[in-house]
Parts: structure tokens; C-alpha cells; sequence
């Protein structure tokens, strides 16, 4: 009987988690098409919405345009983009054990940045590829960073303990900026593009880049999900996941693939915005507990929310000057990350 009870419990706990991540998600959707400069009445946003599909010529050209032209498709791709990084980040904790452990503390980032900055500084275009050549150059960049990394760290220590993997991400993330900096310093007239797009931001981005994003947020998020089983059976050791049938080398292969495919594909579209991969995941197992079955999909509403709340207070803070969205990110991340782990000590002290 309390077996049963401590189940409806737990299974309401989840529930009320993805109710709460919904009504959080459209809040800021709402928010952030809405408040701006200029604001725009939420009804006058749902009779726009409404129109888009029928009769735009009708519809008042100001706001009409200032929603569908200039807010809905930036705050379209921050939700993507925040997901992205929570469910890249909610994956490499979930593999690796570690809370620490995120796109941007493995030095991911830093190698997507790499990938990207090169691709802007050479002017690279894939023949075949266009426009997708610089998520393709960044994803690939990103992925090899995190091979090195944990070969390097296998090469330190064999059993690559969780010490090892962060702190060699930390190195080669170190070495990685090196880089970055001196493609800065030879650059011209690409300066301020570069410096731009490596602050952090869904400015003036629209529907293009919605467009290099969504397929691979699409496929990235879907493996992950699809092997929310495996990961929970990892989480208790390699070895017993063996026993359950799972191959762990394989979906290891998988789960690091699609975390360096959605956060190569982020960094491209938007720079690097940090610590959306630390925080959301912890947020989220606070709410819901730790079955990656829940843990992903709410990482997924949970960083698109946050994102998006994060990109309005950049544009609206300090109007009409807009903040790079990787300051607002690191200034409300790293309080609230601090403030987990005191919980989280205070927990196993208790």
C-alpha cells in the first residue's frame, strides 16, 4: 500500500512537472511576442496569429509586422535554441554521472565556436550546402572537440574518472578560446560580425536561420529521447547496463553524437550562450526526479522557456540598447547554479 502511494505520488510529481513546464512555455512565448518597444495587445497577437493563416492584408501592418517579421520568429528560434542546449546538457550529465557536465564545460562549445568563427573568417561555403555550411562545419567541430577530449582524458587516466573529463574539457576549452582570440586578432572587416555572433544572440535572426536549426534539433532530440531507457540504465554503471541487454558503446556513440549535433547546430545559429545546460537539467530533476524519460522532454520546455525570458530581458533592460543574451544567461545561471549545489550539499549532509 505505501509502495502504491509513494508511486501516485511520484507519477503525480511528473505531471504536475509538465503542466507547470506548458503553462511556464507559453508564458513566455506570449511575453516575448508581446512586450517590446512597442507593445502589443494580446488579443491584437491572437487575431494576427489567427489572420497570418487567412487574410494578412487585413490585419494593422505595424503590428502585423512586428510580430510575424521581427518577435515570432526571434523568439521561435531562442526557444530552439534553449532546448537544444537543455537536452544536450541533460544527456551529458545523464551519460557521464557528473553535474558539472555540459556542452559548455566538455569544451563543446568552445569547438562548435571554433568551427563556426573559421567558417565566417574563411568564408568557407561546402559546394552542395549553401547557407548549411556553417551548422555542418560547427557540428563537426564540435563533435571532434569532444572526442579529443575524452580520449585525451582516457589517455590521463584510464578509468576517466568524472574529475578528469571536466577538467580536460576545461583545458582544451581554454586552448579552444586561444584560437577563437587569434582569429580575432588577424580578422578585418569581419570584427564585428565575429564579436557578435560570439557574445550570444537571436537578434535579427529570422526565419533562415530557424530553418539551418530546426532539422537538427529535430533528429538530435529525437535519438536522445529514444534512448532515455539506455541512459537510466547507465546511470547505475556500464557493467550492469551490459547485463540489461543495453550496448553501451554504441549508445554512448549516440547519446555524445546528438548532444555535439544540437549544440553545433545552436552555436552556429546563435553564438555561445552558456550555462542554459547546467542549470535547466537540475532545475528539472528538482521538479521531477531523475528517469530521462521525463528529464529530456521537460529539459526541452524548460530551456526554450528560459531562453526566451533570458532574450527578453536583453532587449527590454536596457532599451533600446540590447545586451548580448550570454550575459543575461551567466548572470542569472551562475547565482541559481550556486544555490543548487548549497542544496545539494545541505541534502547529503542531511
Amino acid at each position: 500500500m505505501r509502495k502504491r502511494s509513494i508511486l501516485m505520488f511520484s507519477r503525480n510529481k511528473v505531471w504536475a512537472g509538465y503542466a507547470v513546464s506548458i503553462l511556464l512555455l507559453l508564458t513566455a512565448f506570449t511575453l516575448g511576442v508581446t512586450v517590446g518597444s512597442v507593445r502589443v495587445p494580446f488579443m491584437e497577437m491572437l487575431s494576427i496569429f489567427a489572420g497570418a493563416f487567412s487574410n494578412r492584408e487585413a490585419l494593422d501592418p505595424m503590428f502585423s509586422s512586428i510580430v510575424l517579421d521581427i518577435r515570432f520568429p526571434r523568439v521561435v528560434l531562442a526557444a530552439l535554441v534553449g532546448a537544444s542546449l537543455a537536452i544536450a546538457g541533460a544527456s551529458f550529465q545523464g551519460l557521464l554521472k557528473n553535474p558539472l557536465a555540459d556542452p559548455y564545460t566538455l569544451g563543446v562549445s568552445s569547438g562548435a565556436s571554433v568551427g563556426a568563427v573559421a567558417t565566417i573568417f574563411l568564408g568557407l561555403t561546402i559546394p552542395g550546402l549553401g547557407s548549411f555550411t556553417l551548422p555542418v562545419i560547427s557540428i563537426l567541430a564540435a563533435l571532434l572537440t569532444l572526442i579529443i577530449v575524452l580520449g585525451f582524458a582516457r589517455m590521463v587516466e584510464k578509468s576517466m574518472k568524472m574529475e578528469t573529463i571536466i577538467l580536460t574539457g576545461i583545458i582544451f576549452s581554454s586552448f579552444l578560446g586561444s584560437i577563437l582570440s587569434l582569429m580575432i586578432a588577424l580578422t578585418g572587416d569581419e570584427l564585428r560580425q565575429i564579436i557578435n555572433w560570439l557574445l550570444g544572440s537571436v537578434s535579427m535572426r529570422g526565419w533562415e536561420y530557424i530553418r539551418l536549426i530546426a532539422p537538427f534539433f529535430l533528429i538530435g532530440a529525437f535519438l536522445l529521447i529514444w534512448n532515455a531507457r539506455e541512459l537510466n540504465a547507465m546511470a547505475f554503471g556500464e557493467e550492469r547496463a551490459q547485463h540489461l541487454g543495453v550496448n553501451v558503446q554504441r549508445r554512448k556513440f549516440v547519446v555524445l553524437a546528438s548532444g555535439s549535433l544540437l549544440t553545433g547546430a545552436a552555436v552556429a545559429v546563435s553564438g555561445t550562450i552558456g550555462f542554459v545546460g547546467l542549470v535547466v537539467p537540475h532545475m528539472v530533476r528538482m521538479l521531477t526526479g531523475s528517469d530521462h524519460r521525463h528529464v529530456l522532454p521537460l529539459s526541452i520546455l524548460n530551456g526554450a522557456s528560459l531562453l526566451i525570458l533570458c532574450d527578453l530581458v536583453a532587449r527590454t533592460i536596457v532599451a533600446p540598447t540590447e545586451l548580448p543574451i550570454g550575459v543575461i544567461t551567466a548572470l542569472i545561471g551562475a547565482p541559481v547554479f550556486g544555490l543548487i549545489l548549497i542544496q545539494k550539499r545541505k541534502e547529503r549532509r542531511g
